[in-house]
């Protein structure tokens, strides 16, 4: 059977992007691809869906099919539960982790200016966009926050350097979409429909802004 046949379907059915290693697990040891081999073949199915409201692309835990972005406001209707309006605090403490990596709350909380809902931060943790990453070597060594491989692939990203600048990454944090900000991905839909919207919370009932 064809190798990239089999990737073709491997990456169909997952549900989750998969790696380099894992598409290469997929083989028995004499027919198992090289990198170079893998790489090309997966090149050559991008290829094949050039044209085809699918796509195939790289994000930071591996490969995955996904939805285009044209055809999202449609794909979008076939899912009953519609994604949460994110607040203003949970997308300026999200958007300061993802630039200013590794952070502490009260980092966050300096540049905010006001105090950061632990509501927030928990709901960062459970969408498995943030996680601590160590402690820093001070008085009470808080925590340090940075984001996660899923938030890469969240927002299509392989790495942080692929991250834009800041202004429009609020933007597309920001813009609506069919009446919600985001749709899965934020940009096409894939696999990702489990994780809990943060809904319009502010954090400054308990300290005013």
């Amino acid at each position: 059977m064809e190798l990239k046949a089999i990737l073709e379907a491997a990456l169909f059915v997952a549900a989750k992007p998969l790696s380099a290693t894992e598409l290469q697990a997929l083989f028995d040891e004499p027919e198992r691809p090289e990198p170079r081999e893998l790489r090309g073949l997966l090149a050559e199915l991008a290829e094949d869906y050039r044209d085809r409201p699918l796509e195939l692309i790289e994000v930071a835990s591996g490969y995955r099919f996904q939805v285009r972005a044209a055809y999202s406001p449609w794909v979008s209707r076939l899912f009953e539960e519609k994604p949460g309006r994110y607040s203003k605090a949970f997308l300026e403490t999200l958007a300061i982790i993802a630039y200013r990596q590794p952070v502490t709350r009260g980092e966050i909380e300096d540049i905010r200016g006001v105090a950061v809902s632990s509501n927030i931060v928990r709901s960062l943790q459970e969408r498995d966009w943030v996680q601590v990453v160590g402690h820093k070597e001070v008085p009470g060594r808080p925590a340090l926050f940075a984001t996660t491989r899923q938030f890469l692939d969240y927002f299509n990203l392989r790495s942080l350097e692929q991250l834009p600048p800041l202004q429009t990454f609020i933007e597309q944090l920001t813009a609506p979409v069919e009446g919600d900000l985001f749709t899965p991905d934020a940009s096409a839909i894939h696999h990702d429909q489990s994780a809990p919207a943060e809904t319009e919370e502010s954090d400054s009932a308990s300290t005013p802004e």
